[in-house]
């Protein structure tokens, strides 16, 4: 069978593989167009068997919302080199995979992996582009949250991405990229300290009656002094009680209410691959 300049273009599409990958998978195949996909993704395969211990820790960490605002999602698609991470079919491929997670309003990374998109699944889609890259890709975070309004934000770079949900629809956009950004230069453990595990509270307590029992403070007033330690414990670590990057004055609750008395921040999401 003989193929043309047009069946390599289209190949090229749908595998994502280069050019010459392309005919010279077509001339294998003698022509066949899904024989030919199926040796493309023969080849991540064995790429990814032979790199499997390799270690992928650069890639791009995309967060993205529905048309509606209500849905959100971060993932983050691994490879080995900066090179790779930054290359242009790189982010776009984990755009992709982004974008059929929000479409099929994807809960967990287990389920995106076994998504379907072309009759192919995300996980081996993934692998056959390790047959394009020549590196390990991996699959290997996505959260997703919803609410009235999410709003996204993606560091330069691509390597921090944040998501903040709301509890209304109405939500300034300024306002809700420069909560977001709190979120990504700050990095909080909770909205508030009711989200805060009562182990970790407990933890901080004890960690910070130890200091001061080490500084020589009277056993009787440790517990007093911990609870205030424990007090701006909280405005460090919960996001609404946290001090608003952009002015030093006040929190981000009171940035809130500032500009809508009912506005508050109720689930947000943080990933980046420099912790």
């Amino acid at each position: 069978m003989s193929f043309t300049t047009a069946d390599v273009v289209k190949l090229r599409k749908v595998s994502g593989a280069g050019m010459m990958d392309c005919k010279n998978a077509l001339k294998d195949a003698e022509g066949d167009f899904d024989r030919a996909l199926e040796i493309i993704r023969e080849k991540g395969k064995l790429i990814a068997s032979k790199r499997a211990d390799r270690e992928a820790s650069e890639g791009a960490v995309l967060a993205k919302v529905t048309a509606d605002n209500k849905f959100g999602a971060i993932v983050t698609l691994n490879c080995e080199t900066d090179f790779v991470a930054k290359n242009e079919s790189f982010v776009a491929f984990t755009e992709k995979i982004l974008d059929a997670a929000l479409e099929n309003k994807v809960e967990s990374l287990e389920a995106l992996k076994a998504l379907e998109v072309e009759g192919v699944s995300i996980e081996a889609k993934v692998t056959e582009q390790t047959g394009v890259t020549g590196e390990k890709l991996e699959l290997s975070y996505y959260k997703c949250i919803s609410d009235e309004a999410v709003v996204p934000y993606i560091h330069p770079g691509n390597k921090l991405a944040t998501l903040v949900a709301f509890n209304k629809a109405e939500v300034e956009a300024q306002v809700g990229k420069d909560v977001a950004m709190q979120v990504a230069a700050m990095a909080p453990v909770a909205v508030d300290k009711d989200g805060i595990p009562q182990e970790t509270i407990d933890k901080e307590i004890e960690i910070a009656k130890e200091k001061y029992r080490q500084e020589g403070k009277p056993e009787a007033m440790l517990e007093k002094i911990a609870m205030g330690s424990l007090n701006k414990w909280y405005k460090e670590v919960t996001l609404l009680n946290q001090t608003y990057v952009k002015d030093g004055k006040i929190s981000i609750k009171d940035f809130l209410k500032q500009n809508d008395p009912d506005l508050t921040v109720t689930a947000f999401d943080r990933f980046t691959l420099n912790a």
